[in-house]
């Protein structure tokens, strides 16, 4: 017969009988980490021209292409006057309806170009319209939110590089 013994229990940590009991821990909740570069996005003012549904056409293909997501804005007039008075209702009614012409706009570039699921729109007033429109001719345009302040700014342009001709050319 073999002699089976328990094994013996392991010796305690010194110093463990005198460690306090550990509080619940919370879980340490991360910001999920963005990629080196994001997907680019292409903003395109849709009014109801012929040229702005090319452009609309024109940003669908090219965000397929770039793997892009395309914003179709509608820009919302501010009504003339103290915007104080007056019913707010009035407001409402106008930014709903001018999303509606903005959805079927889409819905019509969607269908010509065959290109789903990159686009987006979104009705915003004037002065946010202007405040990115200035952006792109250079002026400085600074994000403030609950997370921070972030700053975007036009690259700076590259000189452009004279190209070199292979020898014999």
């Amino acid at each position: 017969m073999s002699d089976i013994r328990p094994s013996p229990e392991p010796d305690p940590v010194p110093g463990a009988e005198h460690t306090p009991a550990r509080p619940n821990v919370e879980p340490l909740h991360l910001r999920p980490l963005l990629p080196r570069r994001q997907s680019p996005w292409l903003v395109v003012e849709v009014d109801g021209s012929a040229a702005g549904h090319g452009a609309l056409v024109w940003a669908l293909r090219e965000a397929a292409r770039r793997e892009a997501t395309v914003v179709a804005l509608a820009v919302l007039e501010a009504p003339d006057g103290d915007p104080l008075e007056g019913s707010g209702r009035v407001l409402v009614r106008a930014h709903v309806a001018a999303h509606d012409r903005l959805e079927a706009q889409v819905l019509r570039a969607i269908a010509e170009t065959g290109v789903h699921g990159r686009s987006r729109t979104a009705v915003v007033e004037r002065p946010v319209f202007e405040a990115l429109i200035a952006a792109t001719h250079g002026a400085d345009l600074v994000f403030v939110g609950a997370e921070g302040k972030t700053l975007l700014r036009q690259a700076v342009a590259r000189p452009p590089t004279p190209r070199r001709l292979a020898r014999g050319a």
